[in-house]
C-alpha cells in the first residue's frame, strides 16, 4: 500500500486502538504520521491507567490533509474528548469528507466525527457509550464489529481490532470513494 495515512490522537488515546492499527498499516507500506495539539510526545491508556509514550510527527497546525490519502482517529475516552473541542482538528477532519477520503474511527473516536458535523445519514457503530449521541446526530447506529460506509470504517472496542484493522487496510488501499 503506497498511501500516507494520518492519526489524529493526543493523550489518553487507548494504546491498542492506535499501536495495532500503526503496525499492521506500516507492515502494508503505508507511510504514518501521528498527528497531534502539541510537539513531542503522547500519552496513551491502558486498563484504566497511563501507559506508553508515542512520538507526535507533526502538529495539527503542521499537518495539511491534502497531504494524507486516509485518516486514523483511535478511541480512550480522554482523546476524543479534548479533539472535539479543538476547532484546528475538526477542520482536519472535514478535510477528509470534503474530499471523500478514507476515514477510519473506533470506540469514542467517533466523537470527534460528531463535532465535525460529518455523521448525519450514515451508518456507523461505536462503543455502546456514545451511541446515543451519535444517533442524535443522525446516524443509523447498529450494534456490529465493523462498519463500512462509503470510506468510513467505525469499530466498537479493542475486541474488534482484527476486524477494523482488516477493513481499514482495504479501505486506505481503495482512496477516494467518489460515491460518499
Amino acid at each position: 500500500m503506497n498511501k500516507k495515512i494520518a492519526v489524529l490522537a493526543t493523550d489518553g488515546f487507548e494504546e491498542v486502538e492506535l499501536t495495532d492499527p500503526v503496525k499492521r498499516l506500516k507492515e502494508e507500506g503505508a507511510q504514518v504520521d501521528v498527528v497531534s495539539l502539541k510537539r513531542g510526545m503522547i500519552k496513551a491508556w491502558k486498563h484504566g491507567d497511563w501507559s506508553i509514550k508515542v512520538g507526535v510527527d507533526k502538529t495539527i497546525d503542521e499537518a495539511k490533509a491534502d497531504e494524507y490519502d486516509g485518516l486514523l482517529l483511535p478511541g480512550g475516552v480522554i482523546n476524543p474528548d479534548t479533539l472535539r473541542t479543538k476547532e484546528e482538528a475538526l477542520a482536519f477532519v472535514r478535510n477528509f469528507f470534503q474530499h471523500k477520503k478514507p476515514v477510519a474511527a473506533i470506540c469514542h473516536g467517533p466523537q470527534t466525527l460528531i463535532n465535525a458535523a460529518v455523521v448525519d445519514g450514515r451508518k456507523m457503530t461505536s462503543v455502546k457509550a456514545i451511541s446515543k449521541d451519535l444517533i442524535n446526530a443522525g446516524v443509523n447506529w447498529v450494534d456490529e464489529e465493523v462498519v463500512v460506509d462509503n470510506g468510513l470504517v467505525t469499530s466498537r472496542t479493542p475486541a474488534d481490532l482484527p476486524a477494523f484493522i482488516h477493513k481499514i487496510i482495504e479501505e486506505f488501499s481503495e482512496g477516494v470513494h467518489h460515491e460518499a
